[in-house]
């Protein structure tokens, strides 16, 4: 490997390192010193207390970066991303998924910028629990300088790394679905593609208004009967993919059916706490 790979490769560690920061920042309100270094050592041993991820492209059939997050990280990253949304006390498996949506953004934006660096978009196609790659790769340590906090292991595989070399885009056939695994851990097949998700049907439900009232009110409920909700009649509703709140926009009437006009996209914030 030259060192202009090595430059590049250490490049999207850095690129990786500050979209981390970005995303802690969006959903923290404070913005972290986070750095990326290099790591020439052998790779870590993969164990209980640190959540590996492997990470797909769309350039590579395969696994392409791998990132260890130990746990002390991503309960306090997590947690601290959930506090600032006002959701306490702070459940470990909510920190988890939590930081699982800010560790995607951050992959995100590597992808886009290894897409940049060999010019052809990139993104992140699939992804899975998966431990880290025995040998080859390079390595890097994202670290929180200012939180105390033990550094996130982040590897790029010998196959990206060899990409990088040249700027010049390599078609690559899809991998064959292999045979069914009998090895207990083994990884699921990677043929499936972004586009399988993209007809996946959820359900969109409006929200103009929420209320409590006892059980011997609810009884006395008639054919007439008004009940009053929380929300003005001048205020946004809101729209609801799966029970997840995603906008908020006035009501409009086309031909004759009741429409939302968008006009706010939620924030991650509203996002989390629509969860609960």
């Amino acid at each position: 490997m030259g060192a202009e790979t090595d430059d590049r490769s250490r490049g999207l560690a850095g690129e990786f390192a500050a979209a981390l920061a970005q995303v802690t920042e969006l959903m923290t309100g404070q913005r972290p010193d986070v750095r990326a270094e290099p790591y020439a050592e052998s790779p870590p041993e993969a164990d209980g207390e640190t959540l590996w991820w492997g990470q797909a492209l769309s350039l590579l059939p395969l696994p392409a970066i791998w990132v260890g997050t130990p746990r002390a990280v991503w309960e306090e990253l997590g947690g601290r991303a959930l506090r600032a949304a006002g959701l306490e006390p702070v459940d470990p498996a909510d920190a988890r998924s939590t930081w699982m949506e800010m560790l995607g953004q951050a992959l995100a934006a590597l992808a886009r910028a290894a897409g940049a660096q060999l010019g052809q978009e990139i993104t992140c196609v699939q992804g899975s629990e998966s431990p880290p790659p025995s040998e080859g790769g390079v390595w890097s340590l994202i670290r929180h300088a200012d939180a105390g906090l033990p550094p996130i292991w982040l590897a790029l595989s010998g196959a990206l790394a060899e990409r990088l070399r040249s700027p010049a885009p390599v078609v690559c056939e899809p991998a064959a679905p292999p045979a069914a695994a009998t090895e207990p851990g083994a990884l699921p097949a990677h043929g499936r593609t972004l586009d399988l998700l993209l007809e996946v049907e959820l359900p969109i439900s409006i929200s103009f208004g929420r209320t409590q009232i006892p059980l011997k009110d609810v009884l006395k409920l008639t054919s007439g009967s008004i009940v009053e909700l929380n929300r003005g009649v001048s205020e946004p509703v809101e729209v609801l993919v799966n029970h997840s709140l995603i906008a908020r926009g006035e009501v409009v009437v086309i031909d004759g059916n009741y429409g939302v006009r968008i006009q706010q996209i939620a924030s991650t914030e509203d996002r989390l706490r629509s969860l609960r």
